[in-house]
């Protein structure tokens, strides 16, 4: 089992930046990837970047070149960067991790952490 817990968000002001952060516990040794997504009132989740073992990374067009996500394996933690933050980013944002198909191609969630942009 794995367990995620974010951390981070708040109110920010258009144009303001945050740090979201995602802490693993438990079999951490079993994931691939780890994903940030975001659910808007009444709007699918869906997912804003993805960072695999490898380090290699892709965005939803919706943040690329405003965000980055970056992995500490020592640490076991996640984090995504957010600049040139928009009242559109305004959504609960959950950290997702991805089992390895060794162990099952399983997901788990984070409790989400909610960022508002507004003025």
């Amino acid at each position: 089992q794995v367990q995620l817990v974010e951390s981070g968000g708040g109110l920010v002001q258009p144009g303001g930046s945050l740090r979201l952060s995602c802490a693993v516990s438990g079999s951490a040794f079993t994931i691939y990837a780890m994903s940030w997504y975001r659910q808007a009132p009444g709007e699918e989740r869906e997912r804003v970047a993805r960072i695999t073992s490898s380090t290699s990374t892709a965005y939803a067009d919706s943040v690329k070149g405003r965000c980055t996500i970056s992995r500490d394996n020592a640490k076991n933690t996640v984090d995504l960067q957010m600049s040139s933050l928009k009242s559109e980013d305004t959504a609960v944002y959950y950290c997702n991790a991805e089992s390895s198909p060794k162990y099952g191609e399983q997901q788990y969630w984070g409790q989400g952490t909610q960022v508002t942009v507004s003025s």
